[in-house]
Order: C-alpha cells, then sequence, then structure tokens
C-alpha cells in the first residue's frame, strides 16, 4: 500500500509539472492562420497579477532554418468574440505558417511584474511554459480574391510589396475614410461621442453569406452591415481599407482597445470636449485590453483577408500620438504595440502606420519604426504619415538606413490633386536614391475639406482620376487610398456608405485592371517625365521595352525613344477600352495625336 501510495504521488508530481500542450485549431495549411489555445492561469481583465503586463507568451515555430517568434495574449474564456466574457484560462497564439510540411513549437511562458514589454527573462509561469510539438501543414487550397491564394505580402526592397505564393507585385486603391471605420455598434463597448456610432445600414444588403463565419454575439449576428459593407467594397475590385485604432482625444474618440475606469456615459460627456486631457490621462486604464471588443476586431479583419483586402493600421493620429509615454517607446507603447502584434500581425496584407500626420520627433519616430522591426515576427510594412507641408522635416532625415521605415503614407493638400504626382515622384527617387526603396502610397490624396466628393456632386471624378489616381501610379507609387473631405456628404467621420462614391470605384478598378492584366513590369519601371516636352504627359517607363505615356489633356504626344519597334495602344482611363494605333511608331521620335480631347494612356511594348 505504501508502495503504491509513492507512485501515485510520484505520477502526480510528474503529470503536475508537465508543460500543457495547447488546442490547435484552423485550417493546417500554408497562409491560413493557426492557432494555438493553451489553459493557463485563470485571469481577468482586472485582476492582480495583470494579465497583459505580468505575464509573456512566446511561440517560436520552426521549420529548418526558419524561426518565427510569435508573442501571444490573454484570451479570457477563448470566446470572447461571442460571449463578451472578461475572465477565463485561455492563453492565445496566431501563426500563418510560409510552407508546407513539419512545423516545430516551441513555448515561453514568463512572469513578473512587468515581463510583458521587458527584457528580463522572468519566472516561469508554468502551465504551458516549456511545451514542445510538432504539426503538419499542407498547401493551401485557396483561389481567387482571397489572399491566402496569394500568400504573404512582403517588402522585397523594391517600390512595390510581392506576394510571396504567386511572385506577383502589389498595386492596392481602396478606402481611407472613415478613420473611425472601427466605431460600429454592435462592437463590444464601444461609445457614442458626437453620435458618430455607425450602423452601415446602406450595406445591409451587400452582405454574403460567406461572410457567416465571421459574425460576432451571443447569436453570431453582429456584424452583419460591416461585413457587407467589405463585401461590396472588394465587389467594386478595391483591394484595401484604413482605420484606427487609437482615437482618444482625436477627431473621433470613440475607437480604442483600452478599458475605461467610468461607464461609456461618462466617457462620453467627457469626450464630447475634444481636445480635453481627462480621455487619456483620468478615465482610461493604459495597460488593461477589452478583450471581446478586439477579438470582434479580429473578425472583420478575418474577412477582410478573405476579401482580398490590404489592412491599412493607423496606430495613432495627431491629436494623440504624445500620449503613451509622452510620445516616446516606454512601456505604455510597447504594450500596445504588442497586443496589436500578437493578435493581428498574422494577416497577409497590412502596413502599420505609425501616426496620421505625425507631430512627434524623427528620433521619437525611427524608435516606434525599430520595435515594429524588431518585434513583428513577419516584418510587415512601416510606414509614416505626416502633414504635407512637413514631408522634408520627416522623410528626409528617414530615407535609406537612417530608419527600419519601409514605406511612406503621403497626404497632400490640394483640392484637384495636383500636388500627387510631384510628392510621389520625389519620395520615390529619394528612396532610390539613398538605397533603400521605399514603397510609397498616396492615403490621403487631395485636401481636409473636399478630396474624393460624392458621385452625386461629381460623377466624372476627372480631377481624382487624372491627377490622384494615375498620377500616383506614374510617379512609381503603389496606390490610393482615398480621403473623403469633410466639407460634403459621407465624409472621413460621417461616412456609412461606401457606396457614395461607386462611379470611382470603377474608375479605381479599371487602372488596376490594366496594370494587372497587361502584366506591366512596375517593379522595374521608373518615372521618365523628361522624355517628353509637352506639360500635360507623365511618363512610366522600362528603358526599351515599355513605355506608359499619360496625356492629361487630349493633346499631340511627343516622345523621343532610344530605338524603334514598339506595338502602340491606346487606352482610355474612363471605361477600359482600347483602341489600336495605325500611325506609324517606326521611328524613334513619336508623334501622335490623342483620338479625343480628354485624359488618354498611351501603351508602348515590345
Amino acid at each position: 500500500m505504501k508502495h503504491l501510495l509513492i507512485f501515485a504521488l510520484a505520477a502526480f508530481l510528474l503529470f503536475s509539472c508537465t508543460p500543457n500542450k495547447p488546442e490547435i485549431t484552423g485550417e493546417l495549411k500554408t497562409w491560413h492562420k493557426i492557432t494555438l489555445t493553451f489553459d493557463g492561469p485563470e485571469s481577468s481583465e482586472m485582476t492582480t497579477p495583470n494579465p497583459f503586463t505580468d505575464y509573456r507568451l512566446d511561440v517560436i515555430f520552426s521549420k529548418g532554418d526558419q524561426n518565427f517568434v510569435v508573442p501571444g495574449y490573454f484570451a479570457a474564456d477563448g470566446q470572447a468574440a461571442f460571449t463578451s466574457a472578461d475572465s477565463g484560462n485561455k492563453w492565445r497564439v496566431h501563426f500563418s505558417p510560409n510552407a508546407e510540411g513539419e512545423w516545430t513549437y516551441k513555448v515561453s511562458f514568463k512572469k513578473g511584474a512587468g515581463i510583458a514589454v521587458s527584457k528580463d527573462e522572468g519566472e516561469s509561469a508554468k502551465f504551458m511554459d516549456g511545451a514542445t510539438g510538432t504539426f503538419m501543414v499542407e498547401k493551401t487550397d485557396k483561389s481567387g480574391r482571397d489572399l491566402r491564394a496569394h500568400g504573404r505580402l512582403q517588402y522585397v526592397g523594391e517600390h512595390y510589396q510581392r506576394f510571396a505564393e504567386t511572385g506577383q507585385y502589389f498595386l492596392k486603391c481602396g478606402a481611407d475614410a472613415p478613420e473611425n471605420f472601427l466605431a460600429y455598434y454592435e462592437i463590444d463597448n464601444t461609445p457614442n461621442v458626437g453620435d458618430r456610432l455607425k450602423k452601415w445600414e446602406d450595406h445591409a444588403g451587400d452582405y454574403n453569406q460567406d461572410a457567416e463565419a465571421f459574425l460576432w454575439g451571443p447569436d453570431k449576428q453582429k456584424g452583419k452591415n460591416l461585413l457587407g459593407a467589405i463585401n461590396y467594397l472588394s465587389s467594386k475590385g478595391m483591394n484595401a481599407f484604413s482605420f484606427l485604432t487609437f482615437n482618444i482625444d482625436g477627431d473621433d474618440r470613440n475607437v480604442y482597445p483600452y478599458l475605461l475606469k467610468v461607464s461609456n456615459e461618462e466617457y462620453e460627456k467627457a469626450a464630447n470636449v475634444k481636445k480635453n486631457p481627462k480621455q487619456w490621462e483620468e478615465l482610461t486604464i493604459h495597460d488593461r485590453f477589452d478583450v471581446s471588443k478586439m477579438d470582434q476586431w479580429e473578425q472583420i479583419f478575418a474577412y477582410g483577408e478573405m476579401k482580398g483586402m490590404f489592412l491599412h493600421f493607423k496606430t495613432q493620429e495627431n491629436e494623440n500620438d504624445q500620449k503613451m509615454d509622452g510620445g516616446e517607446v516606454g512601456p505604455e507603447r510597447k504594450l500596445y504595440y504588442r497586443e496589436l502584434i500578437a493578435r493581428y500581425s498574422h494577416h497577409l496584407a497590412l502596413n502599420w502606420n505609425l501616426g496620421e500626420e505625425m507631430t512627434q520627433t524623427v528620433q521619437q519616430v525611427k524608435d516606434m519604426a525599430a520595435y515594429f522591426a524588431k518585434n513583428d515576427p513577419y516584418k510587415n510594412l512601416v510606414v509614416v504619415h505626416t502633414f504635407p507641408e512637413q514631408h522634408d522635416k520627416y522623410y528626409a532625415p528617414l530615407v535609406g538606413e537612417n530608419s527600419e521605415l519601409t514605406g511612406l503614407s503621403i497626404q497632400t493638400n490640394q483640392p484637384d490633386f495636383s500636388r500627387v504626382h510631384s510628392a510621389v515622384n520625389k519620395w520615390v527617387k529619394a528612396s532610390a536614391k539613398a538605397g533603400k526603396k521605399w514603397v510609397v502610397a498616396v492615403d490621403e490624396p487631395g485636401d481636409a475639406q473636399h478630396a474624393l466628393i460624392t458621385d452625386e456632386e461629381n460623377p466624372e471624378h476627372n480631377d481624382a482620376r487624372i491627377n490622384g489616381l494615375w498620377g500616383t501610379f506614374m510617379a512609381g507609387g503603389c496606390g490610393t487610398e482615398w480621403y473623403f473631405g469633410y466639407k460634403h456628404p459621407h465624409s472621413d467621420l460621417t461616412c456609412e456608405s461606401w457606396r457614395s462614391r461607386d462611379l470611382f470605384w470603377d474608375q479605381c478598378n479599371i487602372a488596376l485592371d490594366f496594370f494587372n492584366e497587361n502584366e506591366i513590369p512596375v517593379e522595374t519601371m521608373v518615372n521618365a517625365n523628361e522624355l517628353t516636352s509637352t506639360e500635360n504627359d507623365y511618363v512610366f517607363a522600362k528603358t526599351g521595352q515599355v513605355y506608359l505615356i499619360y496625356s492629361k489633356t487630349g493633346e499631340n504626344i511627343e516622345i523621343n525613344l532610344p530605338d524603334v519597334g514598339y506595338t502602340a495602344t491606346w487606352f482610355n482611363p474612363r471605361n477600359g477600352k482600347s483602341l489600336q494605333i495605325t500611325e506609324s511608331t517606326a521611328n524613334e521620335e513619336i508623334k501622335l495625336q490623342c483620338p479625343t480631347e480628354q485624359d488618354w494612356l498611351l501603351y508602348l511594348q515590345k
């Protein structure tokens, strides 16, 4: 009997010291989200020790010489998007593998005051600490617009990102508005400051059954209108949308991942006064996150990925960029970034925008970019955005090896979009000259008052098309996201219908289709306006092989080429139709008359 008791005790001790194995869910395929959920210590959003700061979960995923160190997070009951739970014993990591075959994982789970953002080794938190295991990954079976068919969008040292699976370079068009996209009435604990909480009712009819798995709430019925809006934008051929994840004390003030010290009603009362420092300093808990809200955000982003959408994370804005740690990369900012990375970095096409209309110091920008470069396991694109008159102040000292930035998010300030082309051209060339090519996008073309106005006000959108859309592409920019001016219906803060710009999305789709269907080698092309003497022409060229000449006004196109032997086509950027050219292109000096006195693209190729 004594021996049996000793054996039972030994077995108990052995079992209690054995690290917990995770539940592995998701489709075990390349580029898919694979989730490891662990049974860890019982905790809650407001308990001590703080589950967000005083535990650090990291999992190393390995295959061959590849190692991805992926941070994890406290997931309450593991179903918080549906149950709105704020407590539980589930701890979670997401991973999107880039190769077939056997992957191994090794778990590190540490505890200690502030350990989440500390360099200290920390003390073992037991449970899953030290757990190891393997799983097999098959090739993705997705197709079409689903990004899992294309692979991760990677920075590859060019002015364009490239999909890892297909090798195709990425051009984007989409919506930069509303910036308070996540201020949606069915997302947990989202206040209604300024009566700006959105319902997106105009897109109720755009809901598609393919979104069923991405709904949330106890009956899995919430989110239909918002997911319908994403489906609509995707159906128009667009492939990007943006959103703020932290706009406390900003223009909207309804979107943030944190818990409050007060009720939503008390917060709304204070936040109705813009630039009221109480919002952050007194009413917000800086180191506690709303688990169910962030889980519901993930439902939205996951559906966007399935519909082919690039996710533009605006991590802060002008009015609040010095709230966390006084602008420094201190414990508050590191914790915020860590939570974003842990929950969302696995998505296949995204950028981390360090700040909209940046006002921090150049050194602070460098430090923020360095944090993402070091801690994002997938090395997603890192960009910065600032006021139009401050491009030189920020961009010039950040080019090349001066920073870990890999791109720019440009804002301009002319209602006719006339500054877009020159701004893109300048920084594409400056970054190339500095030795590290930036991926340059124009994510706020136009001006704050007007920018892209509604179809009802301007159905042709000539300036937006000519100066903004094609002005970006013909300067070597990767694409545009469209801001909606605050003096117009469905503005940057009030938009609840992307259909308000339906006709312009068609023009954007025409441009994307031209580049993609003709397999234009954008990664090897440069702006070459100097080849033409016509002031109203853009030239984008790969010398001796491909020339795109865009006439903004339909005047004669005159261009001197280094050789002869090109086929020539007129392309109509308004309707996507092409016209074969019968005039001679057998000479180096080409003179051609546009078919009409409108904007046209001349496409010359060997």
